[in-house]
């Protein structure tokens, strides 16, 4: 069990890959997620990153305690994605989430801490705990309430019952929903979209929008964003400018 870290020109892929516990993330997984993590912030040639799951009947079933519940406080579920069990990772480049089957608890919770999702045509999200008989961290709880309707939220809260994936795209959980053979390619197809725009530009959007959401409508048009004033005179500014003059196509650097 283990994850897959490939790139492939200015996207990054990782792929969780522990399918006999449904994709379930391990204390090494989570060592290995957050060194992925990591990298693809460190490295200005990565400009937007996929986060999928080995096929099978699960995209992730939160975190695997096959081995014992003792994560050694070392970070959060998700490589300190969900901020659940340890110090919570913001991760400052684009993620898509591609996901499959059966996307519960923590798993479902580390699909929402992607910033597009997209999801095959089988898929399900599960809030299983009381169901279970069991509640410990409500990191997943407090993302639900936060990006479902609030009804629809507290009934899977409550109930443990599924949200199949028509529902989700109904609520706007997902971006989209395709079916399950064309989900890899759809996720390259959004993260071309993506890597159509400026990619520092990109990344400064991500930081004030995410930045502002803790924040009042006043206090967020407010706020000097560090990203943003820092765009300001790169090479990728500059040919944004040139090319809209010039009527052709930018071609970005990420400088």
């Amino acid at each position: 069990m283990s994850i897959g870290f490939t790139k492939d020109g200015h996207v990054a892929r990782v792929t969780l890959d522990n399918p006999k516990a449904l994709n379930a993330i391990s204390p090494a997984m989570d060592d290995e997620l957050l060194a992925a993590w990591t990298e693809i912030d460190a490295d200005p040639d990565i400009w937007v990153a996929v986060l999928d799951a080995t096929p099978g009947k699960a995209f992730c079933a939160g975190a695997d305690v096959s081995g014992g519940t003792d994560r050694d406080g070392r970070m959060a579920l998700g490589g300190g994605l969900t901020g659940v069990g340890g110090p919570r990772y913001v991760l400052r480049k684009p993620l898509i989430a591609a996901v499959h089957g059966y996307v519960i608890g923590g798993g479902f919770e580390l699909a929402m801490c992607a910033d597009v999702i997209v999801a095959a045509d089988d898929a399900q999200f599960f809030i299983p705990e009381v169901k279970a008989g069991i509640i410990g961290e409500s990191g997943i709880l407090h993302r639900a309430v936060r990006r479902l309707p609030h009804h629809v939220a507290m009934g899977m809260i409550l109930t443990g019952d599924r949200l199949p994936v028509t529902k989700a795209e109904q609520y706007g959980l997902v971006n989209e929903v395709v079916p399950v053979d064309e989900l890899a390619a759809t996720a390259d197809r959004w993260a071309a979209k993506i890597m159509a725009c400026a990619p520092l530009a990109v990344q400064a959007a991500k930081d004030a929008a995410l930045r502002g959401l803790d924040m009042s409508l006043e206090q967020a048009l407010g706020t000097r964003y560090e990203p943003i004033e820092a765009y300001a005179g790169t090479k990728d500014q500059l040919e944004g400018l040139a090319a809209f003059a010039e009527k052709r196509k930018p071609v970005w650097t990420g400088r």
